[in-house]
């Protein structure tokens, strides 16, 4: 069982200490940020409901901060791509929203999928 949260980021490098330069001064860089997703029912695993909203990051602002922990540089901007996953991941994902509809205000897990992953799941193979 295995799912992945896809990001895109823009990130600034910057000189990192006093005796270390850069050549321009900064440089800007746009990579992709792949992030383990917990399994469902465990700690972290509610990572889609607390930062996604319609398939796109909820709050600018959090999200840099997230990323910038993640990668320790500045990040000047970051989107969310999808959540890529495998049949038992989201079997499991879907599940476990269903044991606790209520978390999500929602009636149906249909609904809660929507509402925080909008169109941005991609079910994947195991092998890829």
């Amino acid at each position: 069982m295995d799912g992945r949260y896809v990001f895109k980021a823009r990130v600034r490098l910057e000189a990192p200490q006093d005796g270390i330069s850069l050549e321009p001064d900064t440089a800007e860089t746009t990579v992709t940020l792949v992030r383990e997703a917990a399994q469902p029912g465990t700690e972290g695993w509610l990572f889609f409901r607390d930062t996604l909203w319609r398939g796109e990051v909820g709050d600018d602002a959090y999200a840099r901060e997230l990323v910038e922990e993640w990668l320790e540089v500045p990040v000047e901007e970051v989107s969310f791509r999808e959540l890529q996953a495998d049949e038992a991941y989201v079997a499991a994902l879907k599940d476990a929203i269903a044991d606790d509809l209520e978390a999500f205000n929602a009636e149906t897990v249909s609904e809660v999928l929507s509402k925080y992953l909008g169109s941005s799941i991609r079910v994947v193979d195991d092998s890829e």
